[in-house]
């Protein structure tokens, strides 16, 4: 009896030892432990992947999180859907990050996620496309949506002569900076000096090339008299470009919207685009990195009149958003033929 105690004793002791090692090895796999190095770990996830504002957006968040000494954790999903960012972030949650930035792909859809990511200690902002005021703390804006809104109707105004059909070619239905900008550009078509323009439709690329040049195509069969397409989307803006270059359309139907210079470069040298807007995407993304820096260091909480200093930008102050609160990059830039050789060189 004595031997077979022992004996079962001894499997006992084996099995114990091989599941505190399982044990052990599937934590240091699964990244609860932290940064090895010590590093504070700040993420970001873009709406999707091969988009090249995207990926600037990214590249300066880079930037600044390393600027200021710690690890930044880059990702987004191949479809630019809510369901695709919210398996990263339970991932990021798992990782135990410090701070995640989002760029939403849906205002509501995200919030069971995000909340959870916040009552886990993990600081949550949004840049770009921002979602609802329940699910982060500041929302980092590239620049005034009205001033957004407006000024690509006063664009394309100009442009067609004050007269005809105009199409806006969107990203996602669900994009709330797109949303934001389209609403303020009905408001501004309500102008009586614009009383001759005629929105006939807002489509949706959903951000992909492919599609959103299929959208482009299926805007010039439905409406033959279009006179104008505005896209305040880089993809949209550049699928567009390539289509009315395409089929010959230049000084029939005209563009604008919101488009990075290196890829407009060649549609607004030949005319195509006579002129667009953009702000530096790299900049969005900088100035998230040190908004992200400054909420893990309580430097900022979010609320009202919050300032911090965000590296080569200067200070930034937090300012009213609705329900929530956000912080202002700056002014919409015109890029036309005068400065578009320069530009096309640095984004």
């Amino acid at each position: 009896m004595k031997k077979l105690f022992l004996g079962f004793l001894s499997i006992f002791l084996v099995f114990s030892m091989l599941a505190a090692c399982s044990q052990t090895s599937s934590n240091e796999g699964s990244g609860d432990s932290g940064s090895k190095d010590g590093k504070k770990r700040f993420a970001i996830v873009f709406k999707n992947t091969g988009n090249p504002y995207g990926e600037k957006q990214m590249d300066g968040f880079k930037q600044a999180i390393e600027a200021l000494g710690h690890e930044a954790i880059l990702k987004a999903p191949d479809q630019p859907t809510a369901e695709a960012q919210i398996q990263m972030i339970e991932e990021l949650i798992s990782q135990k990050v410090d701070s995640i930035a989002i760029v939403g792909n849906d205002p509501d859809a995200l919030q069971p996620a995000l909340k959870k990511a916040m009552d886990q200690g993990i600081k949550v902002l949004s840049l770009d496309s921002a979602v609802n005021a329940q699910s982060r703390m500041v929302h980092v804006n590239q620049a005034d949506p009205v001033a957004i809104g407006r000024v690509q109707i006063e664009a394309i105004s100009e442009m067609i002569g004050g007269k005809g059909q105009i199409a806006v070619l969107s990203a996602t239905s669900q994009a709330t900076n797109q949303n934001a900008w389209i609403e303020q550009m009905k408001e501004t078509l309500k102008d009586p000096k614009y009383k001759d323009i005629e929105l006939v439709k807002v489509a949706y690329g959903d951000d992909l090339r492919d599609k959103s040049v299929s959208e482009t195509e299926a805007l010039l069969k439905s409406y033959p008299d279009l006179k104008g397409i505005i896209a305040p989307t880089t993809v949209g803006i550049a699928a567009a470009g390539k289509v009315l270059t395409d089929k010959g359309l230049k000084d029939k139907v005209h563009l604008t919207g919101l488009g990075l210079p290196s890829e407009m470069a060649e549609y607004i040298e030949s005319g195509v685009c006579d002129w667009m807007y953009l702000w530096n995407p790299i900049d969005v993304g900088y100035l998230a990195g040190y908004a992200a820096d400054a909420l893990v260091n309580e430097t900022i909480t979010g609320k009202v009149g919050d300032k911090f200093t965000a590296g080569d930008l200067g200070e930034k102050e937090v300012v009213e958003d609705g329900d929530g609160t956000q912080i202002m990059l700056g002014d919409p830039f015109k890029f036309d033929a005068s400065n578009i050789a320069e530009w096309k060189e640095v984004y």
